[in-house]
Order: C-alpha cells, then sequence, then structure tokens
C-alpha cells in the first residue's frame, strides 16, 4: 500500500483508505472529454452536453459563483451531487452581481470580475485567466510516453469493471509553479513532487504525510486557488507523476471544484471563507497557556495541587486540561467522571474557576465495548454497523486498550444521546472539550443514513466536532473545541491541535510545517503539543518547544509525561519566561486574532502570505510571521544556532535592537533564553504594562506600545469592546502618537533609536 512504509505493523489500524484500481496492461476505461455543445447559457453560467473519448455523454456546468469564484461540475447528470452531502454540506456557492457570460463561434467566455474562465468546444479546452488575460491555469490534455502509455488522467472520467472509478481533472503546471495548503501536512510547505490524499489518519506522529486534517484545497504561488468539494479520498498528484501537471482524481458521483481568485493568499482565503466560512474567534482566554495533566491517572488532589502549584510559583496560565483518566481507565470515552478519583466534581470546578482557571476535559467519539454505557447506547442504535447490520467493534486504538463502537452522528437519536451526556459536564462548570480521534471510521462500515464508511470517513469529524461545538455554544455561550481531526470548512470549530508529536528537534519542524500549510488551508487558530507528545523531551528541547508554543496562535502543554514547567528544575525559568512573553504580548496576539476570524488569513503566516512574490516566500518553511509584524524562527537545531530568512524591508532584532535589512538569510545564534525574534522596522507593538497570572474574560489593562524605528506606523488593539486605531507620526525631532478608541496606552517605548525621541500621545475622542 502506498499509505504506509513496509514491515511496520503498528502503522495499520482499522481505518485504512479504500486504494483505487490500477488497470491492467492494455485494459480500458478511460472516458476524457473531446468535445462539447452549449445547451444552456444562463447570465451567470453555462451548461453543456460533452462527449468523451468513450462515447459517452457526460454533463459540463460553469459557472459564477462569487467575484473571481468560478465553478466547474462534469458528472452523469445535472443533478449529480457528492456523496458526502448526505450528511453535510460543505460548500455554500455565491452569486457576483457583475457575472457575465459571453458564447461566440466555438467559444464561451465567463467573467467573474478578477477571474475568467475561457472555453473552446472542439476539441474540449478550458483555461482561466485574470482579468487582464493573463494565464493562471489551464487543463492539461494528457501525457503520453514513448510506448503510447497514458502518464496522466485528463478531464473525464475512468471505470473499472464496468463501473465509474472516479473523476479526475489535470491542470498545467509551470516549472517554477509553488504549491501549498492540503490541509495540516506535516511535510516541506511547497507540496510539489508529493501526493496528498485526503484521508484523514490517525497519523501516528506529526513527520508524514498523513494527516489528521485534510482540506481539498490548494494554494499557487501564480495567484489562485482550488477547492474540491467531496468528502472522499480525493487525491492530488502535484506534480508527481510527472513535473509538469497537477492531477486530481476524486472517487466520487461528479466532479465539483472552484477556482479562486488572489492575486495574493489573504485574498483567496477571503474567498474562500465565502464559500465555506469564516473562522470562529475563541474565547480571550483561550489565548493563555493551557496546562495538561499529561497521560497518566489523575485525581481531584492531584488537579487542585497543580492548580495551587501554578499560581504559586507564578506560572501564567488560564486553561488546566484534564486528559483521559478524568474518566474510569478502560470505558473510554463514556463521559463519565471516575466516581473514586473525583468524588467532587463540582465542587473541585467551583475553586478552580475562583482560581481563575477554565477547565477542559478530554473526550472522543468511540464507546469502549467494556463500558457500562455500551449496551444500551449499541441497543438503541448509536453506534456505526457492519453491512450485516452488527455494531461495528473496531480497534480505535490500535491494540493498546480495548475494542469500541463508534458513535454514529449521522443519526439524530445518537446525537442527542451523545449531548446529552455533554451537558451536565458543562452545567458543572467544564469550559470547553479536547475532541480527540475521530479518523477511525472503516470504510466498511454502515451509519444510518446508508452512507458507506468511504464516504463518511472524512465528514465523520465535521459532525463529531458539529455536535460538541453546538452544545457548548447552548450551555457555555461559544463554541470552541479543542480538536485533533478535522476537514473541509473545520474552521468553525476555531481550535485545532497537531496530534501526537515525537519528543524530537525534527519532529518540531515537521510539526511547524503542517501548522504553517494549514494556516494556508483556511485554519487560523491551531497549536500543537509543546514539548512534544511521546516521551519526555530533554530539557533544551522542551524550552525550545516551549518558546514555539509561547509565539504561536494558540498553546498547550501536554505529553504522555509531564509537561509542567517544574517536573524540568533545570530550565524551568527558562520556560516560564517564554510564557511571561507570551501574555505581555497579549494585545498584539489577540489582536491578530480577530483579524484572523474576520479575514480568514492565518495568524501564524507563512512569508509567502505577506511576501507572495518573493519565491523564496514559498520555500522559507521552518519560520514565520506572528500576526503582520513579529517573524518567528523557532531553533529547530540542539546547537543553537541557525539561518533565518529575512523577507524584503527592515528587521529589528527583538532583543538586541540591531537593525538588519532584508531579503537575505542570516545566521543567528540563540542561547537558550532566547528564541529567534524579529520586528518589521517601523512596527508599534502593543504589550500589558503589567501582565497577569491569567487573560481571563475582561477587557485588558493598561497597555504600552513598543516602537520599532521612528516613522509613520498605524496599530490596531482589538478587544472585547472594539477597536482602537493607533497612528505614529515623526514630528520634528519627536514623534507623535494618536489614540482613537478605548485602549488604555500608558506610554511608547521604542526600540532600534540610536538618540533619545521626544513621545507626545493625543487621545482623539
Amino acid at each position: 500500500m502506498p499509505y504506509r512504509p513496509p514491515l511496520i505493523a503498528h502503522e495499520y489500524f482499522v481505518a485504512d483508505p479504500p486504494e483505487l484500481p490500477v488497470r491492467s496492461h492494455g485494459e480500458t476505461g478511460l472516458s476524457a472529454l473531446t468535445s462539447a455543445e452549449l445547451v444552456a447559457a444562463e447570465a451567470a453560467g453555462v451548461t453543456l452536453k460533452a462527449v468523451t473519448s468513450a462515447g459517452e455523454t457526460l454533463v459540463v456546468q460553469v459557472g459564477v459563483v462569487g467575484e473571481g469564484v468560478i465553478r466547474v461540475r462534469l458528472g452523469q447528470d445535472v443533478d449529480a451531487r457528492t456523496r458526502s452531502a448526505a450528511a453535510i454540506s460543505m460548500v455554500t456557492p455565491g452569486v457576483f452581481a457583475g457575472a457575465r457570460v459571453e458564447a461566440g463561434d466555438g467559444t464561451i467566455l465567463l467573467d467573474a470580475g478578477p477571474l475568467r474562465a475561457e472555453i473552446t468546444l472542439a476539441p474540449w479546452h478550458l483555461r482561466f485567466t485574470d482579468a487582464a488575460g493573463a494565464t493562471l491555469l489551464e487543463q492539461d490534455p494528457g501525457h503520453t510516453d514513448i510506448s503510447g502509455r497514458l502518464r496522466t488522467l485528463p478531464f473525464g472520467r475512468s471505470s473499472r469493471d464496468g463501473a465509474v472509478a472516479g473523476y479526475h481533472e489535470s491542470f498545467a503546471a509551470p516549472a517554477d509553479e509553488a504549491f501549498t495548503g492540503f490541509g495540516e501536512s506535516f511535510t516541506p510547505l511547497d507540496k510539489r513532487g508529493q501526493r496528498p490524499v485526503m484521508w484523514n489518519f490517525d497519523a501516528f506522529g506529526a513527520e508524514s504525510q498523513r494527516a489528521y486534517k485534510n482540506v481539498p484545497f490548494y494554494l499557487s504561488s501564480r495567484g489562485y486557488g482550488v477547492l474540491v468539494d467531496s468528502g472522499t479520498p480525493v487525491e492530488f498528484d502535484v506534480c508527481q507523476s510527472t513535473h509538469s501537471t497537477v492531477q486530481i482524481v476524486v472517487p466520487d458521483d461528479l466532479i465539483d471544484y472552484y477556482v479562486i481568485a488572489g492575486p495574493t493568499p489573504p485574498e483567496v482565503l477571503d474567498r474562500f471563507d465565502l464559500l465555506t466560512c469564516r473562522p470562529a474567534l475563541p474565547p480571550k482566554w483561550a489565548f493563555g497557556t493551557w496546562i495538561s495533566s499529561g497521560f497518566f491517572v489523575d485525581t481531584q488532589e492531584r488537579v487542585m495541587a497543580r492548580a495551587r502549584r501554578i499560581r504559586e510559583r507564578g506560572i501564567p496560565c488560564d486553561v488546566l486540561h484534564l486528559d483521559t483518566y478524568w474518566q474510569t481507565d478502560g470505558h473510554w470515552s463514556d463521559l463519565r467522571w471516575d466516581a473514586a478519583n473525583f468524588p467532587d466534581p463540582e465542587g473541585m470546578l467551583a475553586e478552580l474557576d475562583g482560581m481563575g482557571f477554565k477547565v477542559c476535559l478530554w473526550m472522543n467519539p468511540y464507546i469502549s465495548h467494556l463500558s457500562p454505557a455500551f449496551p444500551q447506547a449499541a441497543q438503541d442504535g448509536y453506534f456505526l454497523k457492519k453491512a450485516d447490520g452488527e455494531v461495528y467493534v473496531a480497534d480505535c486504538w490500535h491494540g493498546s486498550y480495548p475494542p469500541c463502537g463508534i458513535v454514529d452522528f449521522t443519526n439524530p437519536a445518537a446525537v442527542e444521546w451523545f449531548q446529552r451526556l455533554l451537558r451536565p459536564l458543562l452545567e458543572q462548570g467544564v469550559q470547553v472539550f479536547k475532541t480527540d480521534f475521530a479518523e477511525a471510521v472503516p470504510h466498511d462500515a454502515v451509519a444510518a443514513n446508508g452512507m458507506t464508511g468511504a464516504d463518511l470517513h472524512n465528514v465523520y469529524t465535521l459532525l463529531f466536532n458539529d455536535a460538541v461545538s453546538e452544545v457548548t455554544r447552548e450551555v457555555a455561550g461559544h463554541g470552541m473545541v479543542w480538536a485533533r481531526s478535522s476537514f473541509l470548512g473545520g474552521q468553525r470549530h476555531s481550535a485545532q491541535w497537531s496530534g501526537d508529536t515525537y519528543t524530537s528537534y525534527p519532529a518540531m519542524g515537521s510539526t511547524l510545517r503542517g501548522g504553517l500549510a494549514h494556516g494556508l488551508s483556511g485554519i487560523p487558530f491551531w497549536s500543537h503539543d509543546a514539548g512534544g507528545f511521546t516521551g519526555r523531551p530533554t530539557d533544551d528541547l522542551y524550552v525550545r518547544w516551549t518558546q514555539f508554543g509561547a509565539l504561536s496562535p494558540l498553546l498547550r502543554l501536554h505529553g504522555t509525561t509531564s509537561r509542567e514547567p517544574w517536573e524540568f528544575p533545570e530550565v524551568e525559568a527558562e520556560a516560564v519566561e517564554a510564557l511571561r512573553l507570551r501574555y505581555r504580548l497579549m494585545p498584539y496576539l489577540y489582536t491578530a486574532a480577530v483579524e484572523a476570524a474576520r479575514t480568514g488569513a492565518p495568524m501564524m503566516r507563512a512569508l509567502c502570505v505577506d511576501h507572495p512574490d518573493d519565491p523564496v516566500a514559498w520555500q522559507a518553511d521552518l519560520e514565520y510571521l506572528l500576526g503582520r509584524d513579529l517573524l518567528v524562527a523557532p531553533m529547530t537545531s540542539p546547537d543553537g544556532v541557525r539561518k533565518v530568512y529575512l523577507p524584503a524591508g527592515g528587521w529589528v532584532d527583538h532583543w538586541t535592537g540591531e537593525v538588519l535589512a532584508g531579503g537575505r538569510y542570516v545566521t543567528v545564534s540563540m542561547p537558550l533564553d532566547r528564541i529567534p525574534l524579529f520586528v518589521r522596522h517601523g512596527a508599534l507593538i502593543p504589550v500589558l504594562a503589567e501582565p497577569g497570572e491569567a487573560v481571563g474574560d475582561g477587557p485588558f489593562g493598561e497597555i504600552t506600545l513598543i516602537g520599532y524605528g521612528v516613522g509613520e506606523s498605524r496599530t490596531t488593539v482589538s478587544d472585547l469592546d472594539g477597536d482602537t486605531t493607533i497612528t505614529a507620526v515623526p514630528d520634528g525631532d519627536g514623534l507623535r502618537v494618536t489614540v482613537s478608541g478605548s485602549a488604555r496606552i500608558a506610554g511608547v517605548e521604542l526600540v532600534g533609536v540610536g538618540v533619545p525621541v521626544v513621545v507626545t500621545t493625543v487621545r482623539e475622542t
């Protein structure tokens, strides 16, 4: 199988994807479009009857569904729809009042403003251009080798043994084009030469192309995006079979894709959100530190001792996460407190609330067959089943724990039952759930609504997270979950983390790559297990990873062993200092989060987000911009030395104030207590004058502006009571700062300025 390395037994689990068939030598089955004729033309689209190389007649629909967005559908008939639509709708086409359709002599033009589609009917060809007519992408007619064998699959479909195996599309790829996105793939950011398969894996780490969170969407360095609406295991051959072609194979009842104009990544993502959904902004406290119990048996006494110790040692923290063992060992996940270890959960939650802590509980959609909850749930039909009608008891834990039933979220009664288990926990004072797993729907399972496991597998996680998010919003007032798996449109669930990473420097690097790709797939609120998940990190790795976490969109310390700072006594001070830096930067971080929720642009921005015309920005994937002005380069080597690419412009070393010219690599050497951190020259960074021990739910206190260089600049501080706009303008030998809004600005400090500068602050009302 191409999804697994050979001879690795533990890599196999219950939910391997179904394989696409391989044709035998000389076997036919390809049905590629050769010509088409116009059937109907409307104000925003056309319907075409197409003839294929196999003599079949198919239906093509091309339409403008938004400004800069064109949709292409190919199927047996106009009513064809993706199989996942039986469970959930993931894409909502829009309209564009300026849409225009022109039918000429054998050609059709569709105008979506910044994007156009040009169709040639005989022979068939489809090309997309910008408004000026420059080609963005166009269909590739297929490649044959010297023996006449087809190496790529052009626009059409393929059959095997008399049944349609899938639909496909191919696009020509210029030699210098870069591609990114596809969800949380832990491989290099530019996916050229890779073959992402849209199948949610329990990935056994964060160092391969297997991903917990897949998104059938990619961004191109040529200024466009492509979104495929299907929940099936879509395969993207990104210039792997041939360097000059991107192929898309969709094992569904049609191919339904959207071409999205930019030209910049933020513009593509903005239009992507209009098709799917805007990201949900997490509660303000969620941007604080989350500290986990770790993967060992916990008790009420230990939780309270942990909370007191955090406060006594002055460790900034907002959320305590209780992992698996808040439930009875082996009963996971029946969503019931272990009464022996947690005799008074309500009292515990109330006391923790008084100390300023929110509480997160681990859970998943599997219920052990040994759990007291299993027999009745099975009898009531709340689990996925086998073809013979028996409950599908699956090895969801890969042999580590007893097999489980998988809650069937296509059954409304099962959803209601599951939410009834969660509601009392929220009413007791639990604030949020970590929705773990959800990647183990077997391809041969059968759901209550008739879907096969293969068709349900990817969208199952959306149903799961929707159910948890809905009841959380009902009781706690927000819809955030802390999710491991996700799929197209999952940005509505607010918080996602990278799964079970190894504790090594290379694993930290691949985790970072996954976060950057996921951000370019429409997911701005992402995190990872600081310190790594599996095993105990070395002291230096613990600090370096905590620094990376502290400058990530969200932060959690979690692993199979403790990640509590005092368990690393030799480096506790360095780790806690990283957390304090995060809390000081909270006005800047929260403002970046608000912008991400409004626009869809990631908080943790690959350099290509802001520098799309710089080829290096599509390749530099071990660094990122946090918001618009901070450049973070986590130390991914134990020797404390690395190269950092600084994009065009001036950059100020946060630690020394040195001003560096961009457009080049610099070599940095950092002691253990520092992470490579640079600030855009001229930026105004809002920080808390006196950070507290928790972010909490209220507005910020006094804010200090840190100016990195003297020059005209502008920034915004977003808070619960709205936005405050701040401008700085040189005024003689000084700097005039104007504040418009309710933020409490305590003063301005300047970094990287060789002479004293008088700062005058004026508040507008």
